[in-house]
Order: structure tokens, then sequence, then C-alpha cells
């Protein structure tokens, strides 16, 4: 995908150029498909707007994945309450691989005192052309297409022909890149939870207080998981799950990084949504700005305004109810599609044994296969120390909390990595 850049940078650049707090970035290189990090890839990091200029040059490691850079960043405080200037720092990231096409990532956003991660994936060199990613502004500064209000709850032909029969977390959704009727805008298929992850960075602060962002993750899962539940698009003839319109639906952008702090919490609640007493589908949960746009009077959360609800100790279900309702309840799906098999429901650490461990064991030697910094262990059922290391490297490769322990997120993410990696062994 190549974009033309949309405006001039040089302000911008000024400006953060004379900040003086913080955040960190790291770029995680893989191939095409996903499936493998790309070792001894050269990331070079320059202010955007002046890509010629770089910051920092360094190489991946055997796990796709640079180092975490500190860079400049606006003050935390631009982030914390609506402003007049951007607060987040803006920069590029170019890529050169031997094998692969370059690749160029204009806009990567940068908060301070949080992780900001950009994942890239190379082409092989004879498959295609230069790709130039743009990364659009964030909601929270530009200002969009406001939200056509819908009704929460959707009427629904329950013959089971298009509603589907209970809430099932997809493994994939297809965000439609542009309006419901831009026949041009390209289709993507995006993993369930990387879609959140996207959407959540692109409309909230990842500053923001943990249950200020759970709330909002929530209301975006529960929007997210109507369009799935009551295939929407689809039964107006469209061959798309959900767009990237504000207009419709939530601003997803491609190629954008995440931030770690709204990654854990996903990677937390991602089998949650929202619903209502009698209510089967999960509730359409609309909701505004509050700055640029206003809807309190429609019964839709803000965004603002649900930060400072956070601000003042409410967990995530009271910033719901104060916006939604009293009879606003966190409910979770059935199932999840696209796994081998569902988290035991307990914490697998030393000492435990039994078919579950084997089956964690096998997965990470697979893995194994393709990052070559897991060390492999011996699949006995047994949960001893050298299993504790293979999980701790695994967290520490893929952002988790390295703990040695398998709670909830890092079972799922072994099963999302292990599906990935054998998927693509069984093509080869």
């Amino acid at each position: 995908m190549y974009q033309k850049y949309p405006f001039s940078r040089n302000r911008e650049v000024r400006a953060q150029q004379e900040q003086t707090d913080r955040g960190g970035l790291q770029v995680t290189v893989l191939t095409e498909d996903g499936a493998k990090p790309v070792e001894n890839a050269l990331v070079r990091i320059s202010y955007t707007g002046v890509p010629d200029s770089t910051l920092e040059e360094i190489r991946t490691d055997s796990s796709g994945q640079t180092p975490v850079l500190d860079l400049k960043t606006p003050p935390l405080e631009y982030s914390l309450e609506p402003s007049e200037e951007q607060p987040y720092a803006e920069y590029t990231v170019q890529i050169e691989a031997e094998g692969f096409e370059p690749e160029e990532v204009a806009g990567t956003e940068v908060l301070p005192d949080v992780l900001a991660q950009q994942p890239v994936r190379l082409r092989l060199r004879a498959a295609g052309e230069f790709e130039r990613i743009v990364i659009g502004p964030h909601t929270l500064f530009e200002k969009y297409p406001p939200k056509i209000p819908e009704a929460e709850i959707k009427p629904v032909d329950e013959t089971g022909e298009i509603v589907l029969s209970r809430v099932v977390i997809p493994e994939y959704v297809v965000v439609h890149d542009g309006p419901v009727g831009d026949a041009q805008a390209s289709n993507y298929y995006v993993r369930y939870r990387d879609y959140i992850k996207n959407v959540a960075s692109s409309e909230i602060y990842a500053t923001w207080p943990d249950d200020t962002i759970r709330a909002n993750v929530l209301a975006i899962m529960s929007f997210t998981l109507n369009r799935v539940y009551t295939e929407w698009y689809r039964n107006k003839g469209y061959d798309f799950t959900i767009t990237s319109s504000t207009a419709y639906d939530h601003k997803w952008i491609y190629g954008r990084n995440i931030f770690d702090t709204i990654s854990r919490i996903v990677d937390e609640l991602f089998e949650n949504y929202l619903s209502r007493p009698d209510v089967r589908q999960p509730i359409l949960t609309q909701y505004c700005d509050g700055r640029m746009v206003q809807c309190l009077d429609r019964g839709w959360m803000t965004q603002w305004g649900s930060k400072t609800l956070g601000d003042r100790g409410y967990s995530a279900i009271e910033i719901l109810r104060n916006f939604y309702g009293n009879d606003m309840y966190i409910n979770v799906a059935e199932a999840v599609s696209g796994i081998p098999a569902s988290w035991p429901g307990y914490d697998l650490d030393i000492g435990a044994t039994g078919q579950k461990v084997r089956q964690l064991q096998e997965q990470l030697n697979t893995i194994a296969g393709s990052y070559p910094a897991l060390p492999r262990i011996g699949a006995d059922g047994i949960y001893g120390e050298r299993t504790r290391d293979a999980v701790e490297k695994f967290q520490s490769i893929f952002g988790l909390p390295v703990t040695g322990i398998v709670d909830y997120p890092t079972w799922y993410k072994i099963q999302e990595i292990y599906v990935a990696v054998s998927r693509i062994a069984e093509l080869n």
C-alpha cells in the first residue's frame, strides 16, 4: 500500500526536536506471512518529515526485534488533558534486509513513558514493489467524521441463517479500509486481537489510567463483536466484517504501531464483551471523544470523560455504567476460534503436570523452529525449570510480563504463535 504524505510536518518536527520527555520504541520485523522473524534487518529511525537525518541505526536479533530505543516525545501532560499541542512524536522507520523488498513506515507514534511497538512485515524481493506506509493522525488530535448513530441492539432474524447462534471470538475480521460505499478501498484480513489493539491505539492515549483503557477496550470489543454476531455488513451484501471509517465503525490504520499498555489489557480481556439482561447479542457500544464531538445526550461514552473517571479511581465497569447505565454487564464469549486448546482455567507453574503441560511443551518446541532464541525442552508433561525458562524467554520475545508462569494472556499468545508457525510449516 503506497500513500502520498498528506501534509507538511515541518512545524511538528521542530516542536518534537525541542521536547525533553522520553518514550520507548521497539521494531519487530517479520516475513510477510507473519510466521518468521527476520534476523539482521537494518532499521533506521528518523524524525518524520526529515527521513534522511538518521537518529538511530540498529539491526534486528534472531527474534526479529530491535533493542528498545529511547526517543524524545512531547510532554506527558499533552496526552492527559485535551490540548491543541500534538501529544506524541512521529518517527519514520526504514527497513532493509537481504532478500526482501525495503519498507518505510512514516508517522510511527511515540508517547512518553510507554513503549511503542512497531510491527513490520517484509515482502520477498521478487514479490512486489517498495512499500511506504503512512500512519494517519490519532483520532483525539485530528478531526474525523463523527459516528452516525445506530440502535445499540439490532433487530435480527434469529433463524441462524444470518445471525450466529452464539457469541464466538473470531480468529480474523475482514476490515474494509474506507467508508461502506467505497468500492476502491482494500479489504484486509486482520487477527481479531490485532484489530482491537490497532483501534485502541488509534482512538485513545496509552498514557491513560489502566481502568480507562479497559473501559474503552471493552466498548471497542463489544461493538466489533456485534458486527461479527449480527453479520451486519454481510447481511447487506458486502464481503467484509467492519470498516475503518469513524462514521460507521472505528478508526483502524493499516500498518500502525501499537502500545504495550494497550496490548497487555487487550490480551487480558479479549474474550469479553458488554451485554444487557435478556439480550443475546453483544451491545453496539458507541462513543465519541467528548471534546470535538459531543454525544452525552445519546447515552454514549465520551473518551475524555472516561479518562476523568479513571483519574478519580473508577473501575472499568463503573466507568461504563456511568455512561451506558447500570444494566450494562461484562460477559464472556462461549468460544475462541482458531486455537488448538482453551486455557485450562488455572495458571501453569513449577510442579504442574499432565496433558496441558505436555501440549504446552510441544507447542513451544514447534515455535522454537522459527524463533531460535527459544530453547527446546523435553515434552514430558512436567513443568520444571527448563519449561519455566522457555516460558520466560517466550514472554520476553512477545512483550508479555516475564514471570515464567503460563497465565491466561501467555497461554493464548502461545496458541496464536503456534498456529501461525505450524500453518506455514504445513504449507511448506
